[in-house]
């Protein structure tokens, strides 16, 4: 295919002596033209803008296999696909590397990548990060809508105890599946509120009773109550070990260890009770029951399973070693420099409260610390001032990490909540396709489908399907890819 007089396009000989790199091409890319000459293009030969060089050749069948059009009056090549992503792909051809234009989203750009045969190492380390993020939370968003369909689906092969298992673990651990669930999510709550004020109010000397060696323990009424509420947490604690689908797992779970913790003590003190004075002393048995009581304050970390603030709270500090890092380090130079200086200079003073430089450090403490407990302090003009610089530099050395870190707090608790809605979004537009896809119209296909069981192969290839702009391809084994025209949140 060639038009005489183009100047564009130099005649090709029918021996094919014209050289590639002496060739020019036109790529119209949703209306924005672009001209390529060969040279840069064949320095990758596996890209679809270098296999337009040799295509003109292949007849009709070859060039329509590469571009959605082509103009052989005006020798273009036509794409629908995005120009703002293309402009970025195609500094590969010049500058050997690929950056990602701002606004763009990551999971679209790779798709166009592809689409251009352009191989994923051209992209520069710093577009990558921003990748594999966007990558995170689509496996994050498959796996919460993945859970979703698991509840909903019911296997008929499996046996009548794997189905209570599964009805056991939906009552005890994901309180929005079904009302009753939610009442026992708020009866554990209340369970654990109790259970802390219990022991707190335990304490008070005016509610405590004296046995018959004089000793003070918890009222008896008290005491009833803590066993109800530890009662209740062992049952707790042995449905959703027995429910667990994966058992071990579920033993190493952070929270489900301090749910063993705050349980144990209970049963180690009666123990020890019954059986201790046989063992030991009375003494020695009473200050182990006391020690094993006081963990007891272990119980209040249960809330977090109820709350998901915590739950963020205790990510964005995991998040955060490096600044707390860089503040205790802060922190421990300007301890050491202060209260070396503080008790250099405080020996001049016949009174001085600076007896040695380890026992200054608990000074350099509450003063860098804005604490101030005032058990010790500098009584020289040069010590006082030592302290004024110290309290300052504690200041700035606690402020400047403080801002990362609700960075991270406030960064992944904002990703929580939009996944989460991301993962309702894309179950609604899944029972909302497969509701379309019915003659008969039932009010929700997504039930019908799980009724049926993951094994049919409606279901399949039902759920495959996905109208979202975000389109989640670990729920489909099929490739995607969208145009131009399309839109991404």
């Amino acid at each position: 295919i060639k038009m005489a007089g183009d100047s564009r396009f130099p005649d090709v000989d029918t021996d094919g002596s014209e050289k590639s790199e002496e060739m020019e091409i036109v790529v119209n890319v949703g209306g924005v033209r672009q001209v390529f000459y060969g040279d840069n293009l064949i320095q990758y030969p596996e890209t679809r803008l270098a296999e337009l060089i040799n295509c003109l050749s292949g007849g009709y069948d070859s060039i329509f296999s590469l571009c959605d059009d082509y103009d052989p009056g005006k020798r273009e090549f036509y794409f629908d696909r995005d120009p703002d992503a293309f402009k970025c792909i195609i500094d590969v051809y010049y500058f050997g590397e690929i950056h990602m234009k701002k606004g763009i989203c990551p999971i679209c750009f790779k798709n166009e990548m592809e689409f251009w045969k352009v191989d994923l190492k051209f992209l520069d380390d710093c577009c990558k990060t921003h990748l594999s993020e966007k990558k995170e939370e689509l496996e994050e968003i498959a796996r919460r809508v993945q859970l979703i369909l698991d509840d909903l689906g019911v296997d008929a092969s499996e046996s009548r105890w794997k189905r209570c298992q599964k009805c056991i673990w939906k009552f005890l651990e994901k309180p929005e599946s079904s009302y009753p669930a939610r009442v026992i999510a708020v009866l554990s709550f209340l369970f654990i509120l109790i259970s802390s004020v219990v022991m707190c109010v335990g304490t008070i000397p005016d509610l405590q009773v004296v046995d018959a060696e004089g000793n003070r323990m918890e009222h008896p009424t008290l005491d009833s109550i803590e066993t109800a509420c530890i009662g209740w947490f062992t049952m707790e604690y042995v449905l959703r070990l027995i429910s667990s689908p994966n058992k071990l797992h579920f033993a190493l779970s952070f929270m489900n260890i301090v749910d063993v913790l705050a349980i144990l003590p209970f049963y180690v003190s009666l123990t020890l009770t019954h059986l201790g004075a046989k063992l030991m002393e009375l003494s020695n048995v009473q200050q182990a029951i006391q020690a094993l009581r006081i963990m007891r304050i272990a119980r209040i970390f249960k809330l977090a399973r109820h709350s998901s603030g915590l739950q963020t709270l205790t990510y964005a500090l995991k998040r955060s070693f490096k600044e707390l890092g860089l503040l205790l380090m802060y922190l421990a130079v300007g301890i050491f420099v202060f209260s070396a200086l503080g008790y250099t200079m405080e020996q001049s003073h016949p009174e001085t409260l600076f007896k040695s430089i380890p026992q200054s450090f608990w000074w350099a403490i509450i003063t860098m610390t804005t604490v101030g407990y005032g058990d010790i302090y500098p009584k020289t003009t040069l010590g006082k001032l030592n302290a004024a610089i110290s309290f300052l530099c504690g200041v700035i050395a606690i402020a400047l990490p403080i801002h990362p870190i609700i960075n991270n707090f406030v960064r992944y608790y904002n990703k929580q909540r939009v996944l989460e809605t991301a993962a309702k979004h894309e179950l609604e537009l899944m029972e909302l396709n497969s509701a379309e896809g019915k003659a008969t119209g039932s009010k929700s296909e997504l039930e019908d489908l799980s009724r049926e069981g993951k094994e049919s192969p409606f279901y399949n290839s039902r759920l495959k399907v996905s109208h979202s702009d975000t389109f989640i391809h670990l729920l489909s084994e099929e490739k995607h890819y969208r145009t131009r025209l399309q839109s991404c949140k």
